[in-house]
């Protein structure tokens, strides 16, 4: 069984409300993204999400951004943050966020095979539309790779149920109209977007963009299986030194962990 799809599984099974840490590849620089990595797995996190940097990434907010625009400066390209992947052997399921554009200049099947080789679990492509990604997922399925797809606020409620049957691993819920970015609030009604997508499917459900403090993240999770914190983790790796980054990750996640912990059981 692919392991995003088992880990997602298992933590629902023993009521753990699932952490995914977002880092994109390179950054700071290589180093310290694998000390982040392992720093995130220690507080705590269940599934580690991994960004590729890309010129354009119109889906994300300045912080992850500038964390694209330093990681491209210092050469990482997606062959790089697939060996990056492959030397983490991190124990917890890796998901790659990607715009098209890199996969299709490294073309679909050879990205596939090596994102698979390299320990990738799944796969979220945020440009590409619901309609477009039977284009890719036969590919991805054929390397035993998880597709996961998003809902918006906008989907629009036939619509979500049927992205949300298709996805595989989680349902990535967008809280929020807009790019990623740390929020002091998040839409009002994500209860009900997540509501409206586990009638439609058995498959977790995490929530993501614009989660930036422990305590939004437990008012999150008690209405989902989980969330995905990216921003405010790249806002904390580019405060102050490099060296000290891994800590200042580990301990944010430490108490977004103890949140959520605080959750179990409750049969949100």
């Amino acid at each position: 069984m692919n392991a995003l799809v088992e880990t997602a599984r298992s933590l629902r099974a023993r009521r753990r409300k699932a952490l995914v840490a977002y880092f994109t590849a390179g950054y700071p620089d290589d180093a310290t993204f694998d000390a982040l990595v392992r720093s995130a797995i220690d507080a705590g996190a269940d599934v580690i999400e991994v960004g590729i940097p890309f010129s354009d990434p119109i889906a994300d907010g300045p912080v992850i951004q500038a964390s694209s625009s330093v990681a491209l400066a210092n050469g990482m390209t997606i062959s790089r943050a697939l060996e990056s992947i492959a030397r983490l052997n991190s124990g917890v399921p890796i998901v790659v966020m990607s715009y098209i554009n890199p996969i299709l200049r490294l073309g679909v099947e050879t990205f596939a095979r090596e994102a698979a080789r390299a320990g990738v679990a799944g796969v979220v492509l945020p440009d590409v539309s619901f309609e477009e990604s039977s284009a890719f997922r036969p590919a991805l399925d054929r390397a035993g790779l998880a597709y996961v797809d998003l809902v918006a606020p906008t989907s629009g409620e036939v619509r979500a149920r049927e992205i949300a049957r298709a996805s595989s691993g989680f349902v990535y819920v967008v809280s929020i109209t807009g790019v990623t970015g740390a929020r002091a609030a998040v839409r009002a009604d994500v209860d009900a977007t997540v509501t409206g997508v586990r009638a439609a499917t058995d498959t977790p459900v995490y929530v993501g963009f614009g989660v930036s403090t422990p305590e939004t993240a437990a008012e999150i999770a008690a209405v989902s299986d989980g969330v995905i914190i990216g921003s405010r983790l790249m806002q904390l790796a580019g405060e102050g030194s490099a060296s000290a980054a891994p800590a200042r990750v580990g301990d944010f996640l430490a108490l977004v962990r103890q949140q959520l912990d605080g959750l179990a059981g409750d049969g949100g």
